[in-house]
């Protein structure tokens, strides 16, 4: 926090640190560095009062504003872990989170404002913790004006920060010290805590900040991201405050009140750099570029792609309508486990060419290497291998939190002496890098990373579905949608209902967002003769492919015949 904030106050207090773009339309709240520092030094003392310790782990339930903010830098100055759930994640899901970490409290507001909606955080909460003992206080805030029940022990957190000191010092931290973790998910049902350290991972988020996107001094940040991602850890909080930026926190939807929302804020707060993800303009692009073309966005210079790799139609509009085809646009590829941007475009020689839809260039330090399925590194270009980095960088995860042996066995043993990205790419004739996607069975819906093991998981729960298969298939909007492929113990009427029960499982246990699009009724699945799910056949139903490939590992070849059948009538209906 020092870097974030004290080294700027001390320099110029009153520039704006923060811009809140809140939910209602039109009313941004402006921070300076000596205001945020004063909020962080409250929150701070308010925890320690509480007899929050260095490396105890604090969970943040909150949506992006001010407070959310200063809630992680808080953590940050008197060496506690922060862990920030996404605020659209279901009781089920926070309360895994706050097991797996041990948290000591949990910071959230009262209620949520998104869309013109509120979203029940604090009930959410009081669900969470029921199950987790290790809980001693539920620090509440106040976003509306609501009233919500209070318990024995919760704080309410602004009173308790008017009465705190506005004074705190930092704790000294070792450069390797735990800064915070983020879950994120992997191929297996359980998500992972991916541990980021102090020193290695603020470098790393404040140099990429700055020559990825060619900030200077005096610009307006706007990345659109969420805090519960690790986007707005990295290019909200951690990366420009340490280069004592103005950093925008948009609250809303793209599509609140109307699909120019982005645009209008461009132009109110004139913003020069606008990081945003593919879902949200393959959304925006349906609604025509008249919602674009009304708003000034002259103020921008840098636009930039995050969360999943860009299509060639959303790189087009992005950069012809949005930006006028007169700003950079950077693709960038990266990971909860990178830390940082690790391929972009930019930084680059002056003027050098940018090829829609690529990510390009590795940043500095950054060594990829692509291997082929014996794991040996493919030479030369115009080729395809799973992606690899071949020497560690400042931003790297540490580990997965308690489970050091899931760390090393997920990124370091695939390739050993390599660390596995887990994503596929191709090299081009000129040496650059295209994302082609997960070679795992990880999905990434409108920019969610979800392992579909977490869905099955889910599904598995109901008493009437004793298999499910669950693949991605590509969706318009989303990038990336769920099909869920499922058999039922006896031939049941009830299939509709049984679906909208699943339906209602999955969003329970995980979020909204992780529910399938489609539900698919089957007698088997698909299966080895060691009992394996052949995944790779349901993708190529789903996507329509006529060759099935080697089918003779499946225990018995008839049930593709079978499925396609199945799909074709569900498909008809």
């Amino acid at each position: 926090t020092v870097n974030c904030l004290d080294q700027h106050v001390e320099k110029s207090p009153n520039r704006v640190a923060l811009i809140w773009e809140r939910d209602e339309p039109g009313t941004a709240v402006h921070v300076t560095y000596r205001e945020l520092l004063d909020l962080t030094c409250r929150l701070a003392n308010t925890l320690k009062k509480y007899g929050i310790q260095k490396g105890d782990r604090v969970a943040i339930y909150m949506s992006v504003s001010p407070l959310s903010v200063a809630a992680m830098l808080a953590c940050a100055r008197i060496g506690a872990v922060h862990t920030v759930v996404f605020a659209g994640f279901s009781a089920e899901s926070l309360a895994g989170r706050i097991m797996d970490s041990e948290c000591k409290a949990v910071i959230t507001y009262n209620q949520g404002v998104r869309g013109g909606r509120i979203i029940e955080l604090k009930t959410t909460v009081d669900e969470a913790v029921k199950n987790c003992p290790s809980i001693k206080h539920v620090f509440v805030a106040q976003r509306t004006d609501n009233k919500v029940q209070m318990g024995d022990h919760d704080i309410p957190l602004e009173e308790e920060m008017a009465k705190a000191p506005s004074v705190c010092t930092p704790e000294s931290m070792d450069s390797e010290d735990m800064l915070f973790m983020l879950y994120t998910s992997g191929s297996t049902g359980k998500p992972k805590g991916i541990v980021h350290t102090q020193a290695g991972y603020l470098l790393y988020a404040a140099v990429t900040h700055k020559y990825v996107f060619d900030y200077q001094q005096g610009d307006v940040f706007g990345c659109v991201a969420d805090i519960g991602w690790i986007t707005g850890h990295s290019y909200v909080v951690y990366g420009p405050l340490c280069n004592g930026a103005t950093s925008v926190l948009f609250e809303s939807t793209p599509v609140y009140p109307d699909p120019g929302r982005y645009w209008e804020v461009v132009q109110r707060l004139k913003i020069n750099q606008f990081y945003g993800a593919p879902t949200a303009i393959r959304l925006l692009l349906n609604y025509g570029e008249e919602w674009v073309k009304k708003y000034d966005r002259s103020s921008l210079k840098t636009l930039g792609s995050v969360g999943e790799p860009i299509n060639n139609e959303a790189w087009q509009w992005f950069y012809q309508v949005v930006g006028e085809g007169r700003c950079t646009l950077v693709d960038t590829w990266w990971q909860t486990e990178t830390g940082g941007i690790c391929i972009a475009p930019r930084p680059s020689e002056e003027k050098a060419e940018i090829v829609p839809a690529m990510a390009m260039r590795p940043f500095f330090g950054i060594v990829p290497v692509l291997m082929d399925e014996n794991g040996k590194v493919i030479e030369g270009n115009d080729v395809s291998g799973a992606l690899c980095i071949s020497q560690p960088w400042p931003g790297m995860a540490r580990t997965i939190y308690g489970d050091h042996q899931r760390f090393v066995d997920a990124y370091f043993t695939t390739y050993p002496g390599y660390y596995f990205t887990g994503d596929g790419a191709y090299r081009n004739k000129k040496g650059y890098y295209q994302i082609t996607g997960r070679m795992d069975d990880v999905i990434n819906i409108s920019g969610h990373r979800l392992g579909t093991a977490e869905i099955e998981d889910a599904m598995a729960d109901h008493p009437e579905v004793p298999e499910t298969a669950v693949i991605g298939y590509p969706h318009k909007i989303k990038g990336e949608g769920a099909f869920a492929f499922i058999v039922l113990k006896e031939q049941t009427a009830h299939v509709d209902r049984v679906k909208e029960e699943l339906k209602t499982i999955v969003a329970s246990k995980i979020a909204k967002y992780a529910v399938p699009d489609h539900i698919l009724v089957v007698k088997r699945l698909p299966k080895t003769r060691s009992g394996k799910i052949m995944r790779r056949l349901l993708r190529k139903v789903v996507t329509e492919q006529s060759n099935m490939g080697d089918v003779t590992t499946l225990d018995d070849p008839s049930v593709v015949k079978e499925i396609l059948d199945a799909y074709q009538k569900y498909k008809e209906r």
